[in-house]
Parts: C-alpha cells; sequence; structure tokens
C-alpha cells in the first residue's frame, strides 16, 4: 500500500573535507543529535527516452536505511516534492505504474542510474526536544546503468525539515551554511545531477519545438503554444486526480476544455478536420471526469444550505439524508473517472495529442502575423456569445429561459478562453476582455448551478418522503434555489451591458 509525504529540502555542494559548522547558533536548533551513518543503495527508473527525468520526476527502488522501498517523487515547488511510497518489491509496484501511465504510455521502466549513498545523519531538535530537520552529509557515487553511461561522485548537504516543523528553520540553517562558505547546489536532485555527469549530452531532439519558435509572432506559433500549455497540463494531472488532490479533477477538466476552445476558435490556424475528432474524445474524457467534479460543487451546495438554515428548519434526518444520495452518487463518479483514465481510449488520446504537436494540421493563417489573426477569432466568439445572450433575455422565464442561458454560459466562457490564449499576443486588452467575459460566465453558472440544484433537491424530496421522513426542509431549500436563480436573471442584464460594452473590443484590434 502507497503512502505519502510531502517532502521539504534543500541540497548543498560540498566535499569531503567539508565539516558542518555549529548549527545549534541557527534559530530554532537547541541541540544536534548524531544519528549515526547509513548506507543506502537506490536504483532509479525511467523509459529509454528518460521521460520522467523530462518532467522532473524520479523513480527509485532503495534498499538500505529506515525507508527502503520504491519511492515515487513529484514536483510541488522548488525545494518541495510528495513523495509516495510503496514496500519494497522485485518489480514495480501496481499503485505506481498507474501514476505514471500519462507519461509512460505502454513503455517500460528500465534501470538507467544507481546511485550508493554512505549518508551521516544528524537530527536537529528544539528546546522541548523536537525533531524540527534532519541534516546529512551524503557521499555519492553514481553509475550511469546504459551503454553509454559512466561513473561521477560527489559530496552534498541535504536539510530536510521535519513534519510539521516551522519552514523558517531551514532559512536559518542555511544562513549558518552560508556563513560557513557552504553553497546551494546547481542540481535540484541527485539524479539530476548524476544524469548530467554520467553520459554526454545528446544533441536536442524535441519535434514539437521544431514546428515553432517559443515567443515567435505568427498566428501557428501561438496557438500550437497555447495547445502545448494545455496538453502538458492534462498529462501532469493525471496523477493528481488518480491521487485525489483538491481541484485536480476540475483542472484537469479545464484543461480538456480550454483545449477544445481553442480547436474551434482558431480554426483558421488549425485544420478541423484533423482537430474535430480530438475535440470529440475531449469532450467524452471531460464527460467522464464530470461526473466526479459536479457532484463536488453539486455537494458543497446544498451542504452549504443546510448550514445556513436554523435548526428549527431542520426537520427529519436532512444531513443522513444528503450523505445517502451522495454515497450512491459520489463514489460512483469516482470509480468513473479512474476508469476512463485507465482505459485505452485515454492512452489513444494521449498519443494522438502527442501526434497533433509533432505534425501540426497547420492551415494557411498560421503563417501570418499573430495580432489581427487572434483578435479576429476571438470577436467571432463574442458574437456568437451576443447572439446567444440576445436569444436567452428575448424568453419569458421558464425551462426554455434556463436552457438559453445555460447556452450563453458555454459560448461565455469559449471567448473568455480565447482571450485568454491570445492574452500573450494581444496584452491588456486581451485580458481585460477576458476578466468581463467571466464575469458574464460567472453569473450564468451561478444560476445554472441553481437550475441543477433544483433538479436535485426534488429528487431528495421524493425520496425523503417514500421513507417517511419530512420533506419540509427539501421543499424549502428549491424555494431558495428558485429565488437565487430569479436573482441571477435579474442580474444578468447589467452584467451584460457592462461586459459588452464596445471599447473592450475595439482594443483588441488596436
Amino acid at each position: 500500500m502507497a503512502e505519502t509525504k510531502r517532502e521539504i529540502e534543500r541540497k548543498y555542494e560540498a566535499t569531503e573535507k567539508t565539516g558542518l559548522p555549529d548549527l545549534t547558533r541557527a534559530q530554532g536548533v537547541s541541540a544536534v543529535l548524531d544519528r549515526g551513518v547509513a548506507e543506502l543503495d537506490a536504483v532509479y527508473y525511467d523509459t529509454a527516452d528518460l521521460r520522467l527525468a523530462a518532467d522532473s520526476l524520479t523513480l527509485r527502488r532503495r534498499t538500505g536505511g529506515e525507508d527502503a522501498g520504491w519511492h515515487l517523487k513529484f514536483p510541488v515547488a522548488s525545494g518541495i516534492r510528495d513523495e509516495i511510497r510503496a514496500p519494497l518489491a522485485d518489480t514495480l509496484p501496481t499503485s505506481l505504474a498507474r501514476l505514471l501511465r500519462s507519461r509512460i504510455r505502454d513503455e517500460d521502466v528500465v534501470p538507467v542510474v544507481r546511485l550508493r549513498s554512505s549518508r551521516d545523519v544528524r537530527h536537529l531538535v528544539d528546546d522541548q526536544g523536537t525533531l524540527v530537520a534532519e541534516v546529512s552529509v551524503d557521499t555519492v557515487h553514481a553509475e550511469r546503468l546504459t551503454e553509454t553511461g559512466g561513473e561521477t561522485s560527489w559530496t552534498e548537504i541535504e536539510v530536510e525539515l521535519a513534519d510539521g516543523a516551522d519552514p523558517t528553520v531551514l532559512d536559518a540553517v542555511e544562513e549558518r551554511l552560508k556563513k560557513a562558505g557552504v553553497r546551494p547546489s546547481a542540481s535540484a536532485s541527485k539524479l539530476a545531477r548524476a544524469l548530467a555527469e554520467t553520459t554526454e549530452p545528446a544533441p536536442a531532439d524535441d519535434t514539437r519545438v521544431a514546428v515553432f519558435r517559443p515567443g515567435e509572432d505568427t498566428a501557428g506559433g501561438r496557438v500550437l503554444a497555447y495547445v502545448q500549455e494545455q496538453i502538458d497540463a492534462i498529462v501532469a494531472l493525471d496523477p493528481a486526480v488518480r491521487r485525489d488532490l483538491p481541484d485536480s479533477v476540475h483542472q484537469m477538466r479545464v484543461a480538456t476544455r480550454r483545449l477544445r476552445s481553442a480547436f474551434k476558435t482558431y480554426r483558421k490556424v488549425l485544420d478541423r478536420t484533423v482537430t474535430d475528432p480530438i475535440g470529440e474524445e475531449l469532450k467524452w474524457l471531460a464527460g467522464e471526469l464530470g461526473v466526479a467534479r459536479d457532484q463536488e460543487v453539486l455537494l458543497d451546495r446544498l451542504r452549504g444550505r443546510i448550514e445556513e438554515l436554523p435548526r428549527t428548519l431542520l426537520l427529519g434526518p436532512v444531513r443522513s439524508r444528503l450523505r445517502i444520495w451522495n454515497a450512491a452518487h459520489g463514489g460512483g463518479a469516482r470509480r468513473t473517472a479512474l476508469a476512463a483514465l485507465d482505459s485505452a481510449r485515454h492512452l489513444a488520446l494521449l498519443s494522438t495529442l502527442d501526434a497533433l504537436l509533432t505534425d501540426p494540421p497547420l492551415r494557411k493563417g498560421a503563417t501570418k502575423d499573430a495580432p489581427p489573426v487572434l483578435a479576429k477569432a476571438v470577436l467571432k466568439d463574442y458574437d456568437r456569445l451576443a447572439r446567444r445572450v440576445d436569444h436567452a433575455l428575448a424568453l419569458p422565464a421558464g425551462h426554455d429561459r434556463d436552457l438559453a442561458m445555460h447556452e450563453a454560459r458555454k459560448a461565455a466562457k469559449r471567448a473568455r478562453y480565447a482571450a485568454e490564449a491570445a492574452t500573450p499576443t494581444l496584452g491588456k486588452p486581451a485580458k481585460r476582455f477576458a476578466k468581463r467575459m467571466k464575469s458574464v460566465q460567472t453569473v450564468l453558472g451561478d444560476h445554472q448551478d441553481s437550475v441543477v440544484a433544483r433538479d436535485a433537491l426534488r429528487i431528495l424530496a421524493i425520496q425523503a418522503h417514500a421513507a417517511g421522513e419530512s420533506a419540509f426542509t427539501w421543499g424549502l431549500l428549491h424555494g431558495q434555489e428558485e429565488a437565487a436563480g430569479a436573482d441571477r436573471e435579474r442580474e444578468f442584464p447589467k452584467v451584460w451591458k457592462r461586459a459588452s460594452a464596445p471599447k473592450s473590443r475595439a482594443a483588441l484590434t488596436h
């Protein structure tokens, strides 16, 4: 069974003769305890083309020390990684293999580097005897396990924050190390250093970069850069969704939607005969992920409504009924999302997205200057939104208007995404335009959430009544959601008037 540990550490250059300064002079450290020397032996795995290393991931099988086993590390921020551990085994545990699937696809991971380290460990404790950090002096020998590899050795100092300790202790320790002449390491990890020092650098072979130059001011260059950003997000968020990290499902779904919108918006740049089938697959993936996300949003909304009610208006086992309803939907929703990520269809989609960047279906518009092409595409999406808004506002309140406002919401989202994609090219005018479109999307989104909540509350009332419970509270909440939806309908014309001001669109073309 895998477990996760947040690793916050800093690395420093050292030699065999480098001695540690008196770290009790570091603020927050009262004593330094010698914990002896541990002999560690780790084999690092990757694909033959080092896909994991390219994304700053490390996968290793380590023996020796207190944490022998398989370790998979994901970068979180500079000096911070999530280390996912699984018990020692001869082969890669399935729990870790799933987290690598979006990056390695059907490729095998093979041994690429062996690191043997002699680790001299010291514990830093505060005046209560509580561990605040671990300092180790590591003497490392690295061996490249491929035909072209070599060997190298070095010594480094590693300072790792203890769980729950104040991060400022790392700054205090670093201050003492710097005064002693010790400097931060140039390498982010032992593996990165080993790879750099045990083989000749290979010539760059990134076909995606060969297609366009970063910052190239052509429509094709700008659009493809945005497309690549969304594809990279989908790949990176796959393991986050599997780990059930907060907001990961939402962010992955957003990336699929942004990509689909880009295909539709920038049809003068990318050939839709190629991108439309990909868009359908992205729609499928977003739909499978959306079951979990939509349930999460709806549950939060209903819980919030219940918490706002006085206790005297909570008639019957309201919270228990909501838990029963969610259990019938929530668990199945997560299973649906994970099944989609484990499917051959998802792998095929990822491979298709790779191919899209390798050999992009560029049209003639791709060679034109980016600003006019992108501005025209954004304005076209705005016109589409304006037609849908006019249609919705012309309808009387009711079911048809609810549907029309939902369609306008989707058009507002597309216009927003188009402007965000164009912001690196068009600058502040596009950024301001995107903000206006977001305001439209937000009020229409709140309206749609009230519509969805009413449907759920009706079902909850029926279930409560059938079980012999009072349906009063569910009816009361239904009435609140009707009022909330009506409020958004009254608010929307004012929001639209501000967002549709002609000067914001004119600025896109100047």
